[in-house]
């Protein structure tokens, strides 16, 4: 052993240095494939041997110049990075755990039926598909629909099929800084239908009548409303982004008495996914529907029909109107109907402002 100079190092760690000499026979396939043995530690008085014993063994160490910080049990580099975690696995896992929650009713629905997870996980990812891939739509304004509280959200009907108010919910839900949820006001024959009544349930859809609106408003939600009803989306072609009537302003009375402001939004691009040509009434009234479109693809192309050509759309929310001084005037009818022509004179407007902002229908 040697000197107290050279042989116990400064820091006192225990190591002694010892003479360059041949490596053992045992040593020579690890130097021979370029591997460095491991230095153990020897016991000090203040450190338990089992503790250095426990340390002292072939695993990877700490490398301060390999970038990844650790060496393979070989001293080599490893083929494949660890990842804390993989996407797709946890696609795949959050997809069970939402299939065993749906299995064993463990979701919440509230009075109306909505059921907010199956919008998120289901109907909301096919919409987005749409919306954003297939119409490039533009939604601009929604700085003007409130962040919490309730609003009337009225807008124009168009398309055929109403796929403008699926379209807005989706959009709204997306863009909208707090994720509110667009409750839509849906006409009778939409629930009396077995599939779609349940559809619109789920996505937060209820009958169009007052006592339902009043009740969703009194909660302090964003409730959506298309006037127009189906004599806006059943209008032909060549009558596209006039806006019809607006009934007798049902939604005006709704939001007079819970003093909830109406938020005006213009919709473009719903009048080019179904150009509707004409409308064969008997076979209309023979189906029990309002109207029985011919388009440029349907019926002709049968199921392929129903695919929607890939309009260019535009949404715009307007500045809201305030309603809370005019909620002694709810059952005035002078009152509603000049409200509810405003509302529509404001979309109008801005459905014409929009239209020249998009010179063409299929453009991008």
């Amino acid at each position: 052993m040697t000197g107290p100079a050279e042989g116990r190092d400064p820091q006192g760690v225990g190591r002694f240095d010892v003479p360059q000499q041949s490596p053992a026979p045992d040593a020579e396939p690890a130097r021979r494939n370029g591997h460095r043995p491991v230095a153990r530690v020897a016991p000090t008085p203040t450190t338990p041997a089992d503790e250095v014993d426990t340390a002292a063994t072939d695993e990877p160490v700490a490398n301060a110049g390999d970038p990844a910080g650790a060496r393979t049990p070989g001293g080599t580099e490893p083929a494949v990075a660890d990842r804390p975690g993989d996407h797709w696995d946890r696609k795949v896992a959050n997809g069970l755990a939402f299939l065993r929650r749906r299995l064993s009713g463990d979701y919440e629905v509230d009075e109306f039926g909505f059921d907010s997870e199956l919008t998120d996980a289901v109907f909301h990812p096919l919409l987005r598909l749409l919306y954003r891939d297939w119409f490039r739509t533009e939604v601009s304004g929604v700085e003007h629909v409130p962040v919490d509280g309730p609003a009337l959200v009225v807008g124009n009907h168009s398309g055929t099929v109403a796929l403008d108010a699926l379209i807005l919910s989706a959009a709204l839900h997306d863009k909208h800084p707090a994720h509110r949820y667009l409750r839509l006001l849906g006409a009778d024959l939409v629930f009396r239908m077995p599939v779609v009544s349940e559809i619109a349930r789920k996505t937060g859809g209820t009958v169009a009548c007052n006592p339902d609106a009043e009740r969703l408003l009194g909660g302090g939600d964003l409730v959506g409303v298309f006037p127009e009803g189906f004599k806006g989306i059943g209008k032909l072609y060549a009558d596209r982004y006039k806006l019809q009537r607006f009934g007798r302003g049902g939604f005006v009375s709704a939001a007079l008495r819970t003093g909830t402001p109406i938020v005006p939004v213009a919709i473009v691009g719903g009048e080019e996914i179904y150009p509707m040509l004409a409308d064969i009434k008997p076979l209309a009234r023979l189906l029990k529907l309002p109207y029985f479109p011919v388009t440029p693809t349907f019926p002709w192309l049968g199921p392929l029909g129903m695919v929607p050509l890939p309009s260019k759309w535009l949404i715009e929310f307007c500045p809201p109107i305030p309603t809370a001084h005019l909620t002694d005037s709810a059952d005035d009818p002078l009152v509603v109907f000049n409200l509810a022509d405003q509302v529509r004179e404001i979309i109008q407007q801005t459905v014409h402002t929009l239209l020249e902002r998009r010179p063409d229908p299929f453009g991008p």
